[in-house]
């Protein structure tokens, strides 16, 4: 990569689009070197562990490098494009890796998506993690290896306890390729001690820490683990029918999310089947009333609305765990989180105050979260903060599930396919519309008696929609 010395050349660097990321993906360059561009101008769509964001560029002027092509992760604060903001034409440079793929114009047009389900799903957490800023001096890597982890070796950072005044090492310092290479290696970057200018690692000690090391005794010693070595596992896939898929960005922060979510809370799930009929009579109803026209009006939104009546007749059902000052936190408002299926991964994205909407605006920002999520244009901000969720399995014909709870969150409703089916009716055995609920909760919070009305409640309102106004 050729550094930009001129005064003219602004340098863009990967921004924190989230809340303490530390590294982005570039999935795809909507410029060219050589093309102009203006303030505001998106240049490219990012992939971080939250969401795919698009970046605008913050001045005018003409696109001289692409200095990472489409597929590469980058560093927040590590420069991605430099842009001659002097007015003139200026040389351009090709993006950094000689094999990657060309950029994309900006006019491209995506090709169409078949309608597809996409509220389903068990949600993904915000990440915590924040990157320290490098400065200062480096500390010897023995000190600091058991307290680091990278996720170049496929586990989360871990920050065990350290010793008051003890000093805490950096994340270790490597640009792409040779963080590539580690992982290819199976070498963890914490272990690695780093040659280069201002404790930069490079790839000569990369290869250095994979090499094995000689014997220092007579005695005999077990021999290293082949995985160290070398990737020789590469050697048993069968490539021509297995593919392997690198996990990363939403699937990756997702499965991290679910496991702590799964080891963490004490589960409980109940469930109850109910005839919804009459729901399904009155969402037929409200498709023909004006004060909805144009709206997206369907089971969910009679289920959401009813959810959302059942915790305002239990307020301690929304609330959520603080492990740290071991307190229990009630909360006053309502985020329904809506879990969506994206081709990213799931995704729960949440209605902000969703208890003190009409049912037309719940009907309005129900349709503008779904649309939103299959665009995959879902911002970070809407999948934070959420108190509770409904996650809508049925749309696949399943029945039923035990759903995992979004992580911070007290419950989580699974609603199953709605299907005729015998049911007695008024002493007779009659088709009707009949579906199981399903409902997760933290047993820490939410005990057997709470859970249980909660259910209950939204069962009842589900079977006679008439009490969401009398208990309303």
């Amino acid at each position: 990569m050729t550094t930009m010395t001129e005064a003219s050349v602004r340098e863009f660097k990967m921004p924190d689009v989230g809340e303490g990321l530390t590294e982005a993906e570039i999935l795809k360059w909507y410029v060219q070197p050589g093309d102009e561009v203006t303030d505001g101008q998106v240049v490219c769509e990012v992939e971080t562990a939250k969401a795919a964001v698009e970046l605008p560029i913050p001045y005018d002027g003409v696109v001289r490098a692409l200095h990472f092509p489409e597929g590469t992760t980058v560093d927040v604060g590590t420069s991605i494009i430099a842009v001659d903001v002097s007015g003139g034409a200026a040389p351009v440079e090709a993006p950094a890796a000689a094999a990657a793929p060309a950029a994309v114009p900006a006019k491209a047009e995506p090709e169409p998506e078949k309608r597809q389900p996409v509220l389903v799903g068990y949600g993904v957490a915000a990440s915590s993690t924040k990157r320290r800023a490098r400065k200062g001096p480096q500390i010897p890597v023995q000190e600091a290896s058991a307290a680091i982890q990278t996720e170049l070796n496929g586990h989360g950072p871990a920050v065990p306890a350290t010793p008051a005044g003890a000093p805490v090492r950096e994340r270790p310092l490597a640009k792409p390729p040779v963080r590539k290479l580690a992982k290819d290696l199976g070498v963890d970057l914490a272990t690695v001690v780093p040659s280069g200018p201002d404790g930069i690692i490079t790839r000569e000690d990369v290869h250095a820490a994979a090499a094995p090391e000689p014997a220092v005794t007579e005695t005999p010693a077990p021999a290293a683990p082949a995985p160290v070595q070398a990737p020789a596992p590469v050697a048993t896939y069968d490539t021509a029918r297995e593919t392997r898929i690198p996990v990363k960005g939403v699937r990756k922060a997702t499965a991290a999310a679910m496991v702590g979510s799964a080891f963490t809370a004490p589960h409980v799930t109940e469930f109850v089947t109910i005839d919804v009929t009459r729901t399904m009579k009155l969402v037929e109803e409200l498709k023909q009333d004006r004060d909805l026209a144009g709206l997206r009006v369907n089971p969910l939104l009679l289920i959401a609305k009813a959810l959302l009546v059942a915790i305002k007749r239990n307020p301690d059902v929304n609330a959520s765990w603080d492990e740290a000052n071991q307190e229990i936190v009630q909360k006053h408002y309502v985020n329904l989180g809506i879990a969506a299926a994206t081709p990213r991964g799931l995704i729960v994205p949440n209605i902000k105050d969703a208890h003190a909407k009409t049912l037309p605006q719940l009907a309005q920002a129900l349709g503008e979260l779904v649309t939103t999520a299959k665009e995959g244009k879902t911002s970070p901000a809407a999948m934070q903060g959420g108190t509770v969720t409904i996650t809508n399995v049925g749309v696949f014909g399943v029945d039923t599930g035990t759903p995992i709870l979004n992580p911070g969150e007290s419950a989580i409703l699974a609603v199953g396919a709605i299907k005729l089916q015998p049911w007695v009716h008024k002493g007779k055995v009659k088709p009707r519309q009949v579906t199981t609920l399903a409902l997760s909760f933290d047993h820490r919070l939410v005990d057997g008696e709470l859970g249980s009305k909660v259910l209950a409640d939204v069962a009842a309102i589900l079977e006679q929609p008439k009490r969401l106004i009398t208990w309303a």
